[in-house]
């Protein structure tokens, strides 16, 4: 398993000004439902063909709905020399139940 980090730690760090890239690998309509806006979006599916558009010198924060996608892209990136990727553990959904509860759940 990856390394993860939890939504209170990601809000932490969003809030301090860390500068890192948060990777939502949601589809499209997923993202239409609930998303976080300061989060770049690239679907699962094309993460090998959009690799090259991730930055090697940041900090990736990878998420989807609950952690399950989104640590399968985690251990790509890891293997493709993308040693800064963590985990978002339990996804958008533990984004809305546990820090921002404007974000609807689905």
């Amino acid at each position: 398993m990856s390394d993860e980090i939890s939504v209170h730690d990601l809000k932490l760090r969003h809030d301090a000004g860390e500068d890192f890239v948060l990777l939502d690998v949601r589809e499209p309509d997923e993202i239409a439902t609930a998303s976080i806006p300061w989060a770049t979006t690239i679907p699962m599916m094309e993460i090998p063909a959009r690799i090259g558009e991730l930055p090697h010198h940041k900090p990736i924060v990878v998420m989807c709905h609950h952690g399950g996608r989104s640590e399968r892209v985690t251990r790509f990136l890891t293997a493709n020399g993308y040693d800064n990727a963590v985990n978002l553990e339990g996804g958008i959904d533990a984004w809305a139940t546990s820090v921002d509860a404007t974000v609807p759940r689905y």
